[in-house]
């Protein structure tokens, strides 16, 4: 991502951190401390700027201004006490260590990227904080949720997220709509590497030719060697299991290049406004992780976060971020305390209204999430899901503009 962008997204942060000075900090000791750690510098503050940290804000904001949590004991303000991790796992662990031992806060929110909610799983349960993550895919839930009965997944799996973006492209080839050589790409971290070892035996059952296949370091700079070979493969499709901002990279090299496929897919900031404002019509038709129904309560969701934070929420994590607060205020309210243990046992007995419809978490997994989203008229429309019905139909890429 060239530098202007990142000034963008950093100016970004700087916004959210300064309206969280604004909602927290109050002195009433009956005011209810929660946690929040994530990148506000290095390689994955852009996204955490757009998805983490800025619903926090808004939790916070819309929770005061009714007057706070209603507990058995009356209602209660809440306060945010953000750390930065600088996009390093060493200091998230830290981070949150510090959270429950120095601040003893009441609550520990997620952390933002599927490595760094691996790495702190084990504080959270040390401390019998519930460990409800959004910003993860992995597909080692079964085995974390054994290890550990405080965590929840408000999100995929790896396999159930590959599976979903290659059976899109196995059937625009079924239909002839393009052919059988695909050029993958992925970043060289966990969700990355995890996604690119779930995808290629996908591909090779789908009978799809990997023609190009290519790991790229956490915080590349330069990717235009990378979409250059993928074009010299000659694809037919391009797959990236990508971050951001290389995610952003990938799709201006791909213009740059003429990478001129069918079908364009890339993961994680696909979703981002950002992405279409950059891009324009270039980025139309464009497919990635996520989407979004187009609903009364989204679009409602979407003024108020503009509103309250300055910032344009996301087309695919964003909105189920805020599900997620949703179900912890929910089952906070339910149990009427600030009780870890019986919160968590709460969220484990109850389905909860959100945003997004009714969800379900009781097995610690989502019952229903969005996979696959594709651009269509300035919209990032879901085009494929889990436990969800309604769907948009898939588009051919048939330029950059």
């Amino acid at each position: 991502m060239r530098r202007r962008e990142l000034l963008k997204y950093g100016a970004a942060t700087t916004v959210a951190a300064s309206f969280g000075q604004r909602i927290a900090r109050a002195a009433d000791p009956s005011v209810i401390k929660f946690g929040v750690v994530g990148p506000k510098t290095g390689p994955l503050a852009p996204g955490a700027a757009v998805t983490h940290f800025p619903n926090f804000k808004l939790w916070a904001y819309e929770i005061n201004q009714r007057g706070g949590l209603k507990l058995k004991d009356g209602m209660h303000k809440v306060e945010l006490i953000e750390y930065d991790d600088r996009t390093q796992p060493p200091e998230t662990i830290k981070a949150v260590e510090r959270l429950a031992t120095v601040d003893k806060v009441d609550f520990i929110m997620p952390v933002y990227a599927t490595g760094f909610n691996l790495a702190v799983a084990p504080i959270y349960a040390k401390y019998n904080y519930p460990l409800v993550t959004q910003a993860c895919v992995t597909d080692q839930m079964d085995q974390l949720i054994k290890r550990y009965p405080n965590i929840f997944f408000v999100q995929g799996s790896t396999t159930s997220f590959a599976q979903a973006a290659i059976d899109i492209l196995k059937k625009l080839k079924d239909d002839k709509q393009i052919g059988n050589k695909v050029a993958v790409v992925n970043v060289a971290d966990d969700f990355g590497i995890e996604l690119a070892n779930a995808g290629r035996p996908i591909f090779k059952k789908a009978g799809f030719d990997i023609v190009y296949d290519k790991s790229y370091p956490l915080g590349t700079q330069d990717l235009a060697p990378v979409v250059k070979a993928a074009k010299a493969a000659n694809p037919d499709a391009f797959v990236a299991w990508s971050y951001p901002p290389d995610t952003f990279g990938l799709a201006e090299q791909a213009k740059i290049e003429g990478l001129n496929v069918k079908a364009y897919y890339s993961a994680v900031a696909t979703a981002f406004p950002g992405f279409y404002q950059k891009f324009g019509p270039a980025a139309e038709n464009v497919l990635g992780a996520g989407g979004i129904k187009d609903t009364p309560e989204i679009r409602a969701y979407y003024k108020a976060h503009k509103e309250a934070t300055g910032v344009d929420a996301d087309y695919w994590g964003s909105p189920f971020y805020y599900s997620l607060l949703q179900m912890i205020t929910q089952s906070i309210e339910g149990v009427g305390s600030m009780d870890l243990k019986a919160i968590t046992a709460y969220l484990k007995s109850h389905t909860f209204k959100t945003i997004v419809g009714e969800l379900d978490i009781r097995n610690q997994k989502l019952d229903k999430f969005y996979t696959v989203g594709q651009w269509q008229n300035g919209f990032f429309n879901a085009v494929a899901g889990v436990g969800f019905t309604d769907y948009s139909p898939v588009k051919l890429k048939t330029s950059w503009g």
